[in-house]
């Protein structure tokens, strides 16, 4: 379909062979670089925020002792993955209103502001707020992985430690994060290949017409060519090229890692 004029009632059968003309109609949209950017940025942002704060937590409750705290924090943290995506972003929406928001009530009671400000309106601020709400989602649900490698560290090695005087923060820093390394490689070389795929649940509830340029992404651009224009072999065609980026982002982490003696994949 992809390298077709695809069309319903023609079947894949009797729609026309037009060769790249798909790819070269993708490559010349000015939208289409517009969209791979906020796909590309919204991904990275996301990437980073819950690989480095998903490892930190884990950390930090690995060192709790009090064995109810550190369940009840651990269910607060990650029973936002179970709720869906609908209801995160109403509840985004309603502490960033204007009007009566809780976050607009607390700054204008500090005196920081006179009124409330539209942030959903803000284009320039829509990467910073999908991020944290994603991040807000998830963060529990990826630590849960790593609270699980920190369990099956061996217990000599922190007694060793405390033996030559070292302290938590040592012990951290030279035991627990080493032992997490080549679990996080792996679970960051699997997620780079979702780098461009992100989905398109969290952009479209989030976004508006206000914020269409910095919201969109290439899931809902295939989308909206798909469905709403009717031209499949575009968005065939956009899901091939997100196909082959995927692989080669897969390929080019594995090969960094592999040359820092992390590689655990291929």
């Amino acid at each position: 379909m992809g390298f077709q004029d695809y069309a319903i009632p023609k079947g894949i059968a009797g729609s026309p062979f037009v060769g790249l003309d798909q790819f070269v109609k993708l490559f010349s949209d000015d939208w289409f670089y517009i969209v791979l950017r906020n796909t590309l940025a919204m991904s990275l942002m996301s990437l980073v925020a819950s690989f480095v704060c998903a490892i930190g937590l884990a950390l930090l409750l690995n060192e709790v002792r009090v064995a109810l705290f550190k369940r009840t924090v651990q269910t607060i943290t990650y029973i936002p993955h179970f709720v869906s995506w609908v209801v995160i972003a109403n509840i985004v929406t309603y502490v960033l209103s204007p009007d009566g928001g809780p976050l607009n009530e607390l700054l204008i009671s500090l005196g920081w502001l006179d009124e409330g400000i539209y942030f959903m309106s803000k284009e320039h601020w829509f990467w910073g707020i999908h991020t944290l709400a994603s991040l807000w989602k998830e963060l529990g649900w990826s630590t849960i992985i790593y609270l699980a490698v920190l369990t099956g560290i061996n217990p000599e090695l922190y007694e060793a430690a405390d033996v030559d005087g070292g302290g938590r923060f040592r012990k951290m820093l030279h035991i627990s994060l080493p032992g997490l390394m080549p679990t996080a490689v792996m679970l960051l070389i699997l997620s780079v290949g979702y780098l461009i795929s992100t989905g398109f649940e969290s952009q479209m509830l989030l976004g508006n017409s206000l914020v269409m340029e910095y919201s969109q992404v290439l899931d809902l651009y295939a989308l909206e060519y798909s469905l709403e224009i009717g031209d499949y072999s575009y968005g065939v065609a956009i899901s091939m090229f997100k196909s082959v980026v995927s692989i080669t982002l897969v390929l080019l982490v594995n090969a960094w890692a592999r040359r820092l003696g992390q590689s655990h994949i291929l």
